[in-house]
C-alpha cells in the first residue's frame, strides 16, 4: 500500500459526527450483528502463506468454507494480471450495491500479513456476517489482484463497470493494512458521509477510531472508484509510529507485527459498519 512517509495524524470522528448527524437522522442507534469469532479470524489471517497464486486460491477455498457458493463466487480475469480478481456475491431486495475490497497480492519482501493479508482475510469472516442479516443492498466482496503493482485489479474492476452499475454503488469499503493500531481512516481520501458513519458505529461499539492521513505516502484501491465519483472510505492502521518501524515492504511484515487485540477490534467494527451501511448508504 504506502511507500513513503505519512505527514499528518488527526482526529476527525466529534466534528464529523456532528457534522452528518441529520443524515443519520433517526436511525435507530441499536446495532444488531452477528460476529464471527476472534478463533476464526484469526485462523483466516493465518492462512497468508505462499505466493499470489496460492493466496488467490486460499482466499477463494475460504469464501467458499464461509458459504459463498459455486453460483455466487467467480474469478474475473484481469487484463494485464495473471491472476483474476475474487468476487463473492452476495445479493440483496434491491439494485442498490455496497463493495467490500481489499487486495491481497504481497510484495516479496516479508510475508505480506500486514499488507495486505489483513485485509484480504477479513472478507470472507464480513460475508460471513452479513449474510445472516436482512438486507436491501447486494454487497460484492472483492479480493483485488495485483495492488502493489499499480493497483491493477481494482482498475480494470472499476473501468468495466457499466454506468448503470456505477449509479447503483452506493459506496465502497476498502481494507488495507490492518492490525498494527486501532483502526484508522484515511479521512482525506474517505466519503465523509461514509466516514461519520463509521464514527457513529464505532461510538456505539465504544471502540477507538482516529483520521490518519496518507496522502503523501502511496495509494490504494479506493482510489480507483473515487475516480468514477463512487463514494468511498479507506480503512488501515498506519500511524507514524507504525510507519517508522519500517514493517511495510520489508522483512518485518509477518505474523509476529500484528497486534491481535487491535485486529479483531477492527474487525468487530467494520461487521457492524457495512451491515449499518445497509440502512443510511442510499440516504439523500
Amino acid at each position: 500500500m504506502f511507500n513513503r512517509t505519512p505527514r499528518s495524524r488527526f482526529c476527525t470522528t466529534a466534528a464529523i459526527v456532528l457534522l452528518l448527524h441529520s443524515w443519520i437522522g433517526t436511525i435507530a442507534a441499536n446495532i444488531v450483528y452477528n460476529p464471527v469469532s476472534r478463533e476464526v479470524v484469526e485462523g483466516r489471517l493465518g492462512k497468508y502463506t505462499g505466493n499470489n497464486k496460492q493466496r488467490e486460491t486460499t482466499l477463494k477455498q475460504m469464501f467458499a468454507e464461509a458459504g459463498c457458493d459455486d453460483q455466487h463466487l467467480s474469478e474475473q480475469p484481469v487484463k494485464g494480471s495473471k491472476l483474476p480478481n475474487i468476487i463473492c456475491l452476495l445479493p440483496g431486495t434491491s439494485d442498490k450495491v455496497i463493495i467490500v475490497g481489499a487486495h491481497f497480492d504481497r510484495v516479496s519482501e516479508g510475508d505480506g500479513v500486514v499488507d495486505n493479508w489483513s485485509g484480504a482475510s477479513l472478507l470472507p469472516s464480513l460475508y460471513e456476517t452479513v449474510k445472516i442479516e436482512p438486507r436491501r443492498h447486494t454487497y460484492i466482496f472483492i479480493g483485488f489482484t495485483d495492488e502493489e503493482q499499480g493497483e491493477v485489479g481494482s482498475r480494470f474492476y472499476v473501468r468495466q463497470m457499466t454506468k448503470e452499475q456505477v449509479a447503483a454503488t452506493d459506496a465502497m469499503v476498502n481494507m488495507d493494512t490492518l492490525g498494527l493500531a486501532p483502526t484508522e481512516v484515511w479521512a482525506s481520501h474517505s466519503d465523509k458521509r461514509l466516514t461519520g458513519a463509521l464514527a457513529h458505529v464505532a461510538k456505539q461499539l465504544n471502540v477507538p477510531i482516529t483520521g490518519v492521513n496518507v496522502d503523501q505516502v502511496g495509494s490504494t484501491d479506493a482510489e480507483q472508484f473515487a475516480e468514477r465519483k463512487i463514494p468511498r472510505i479507506t480503512i488501515h492502521s498506519l500511524t507514524q509510529e507504525t510507519w517508522n518501524a519500517r514493517i511495510l515492504h520489508t522483512s518485518k511484515d509477518k505474523i509476529s507485527a500484528m497486534r491481535l487485540d487491535d485486529y479483531y477490534q477492527t474487525y468487530r467494527l467494520l461487521a457492524a459498519y457495512v451491515i449499518f451501511l445497509d440502512r443510511v448508504a442510499s440516504a439523500t
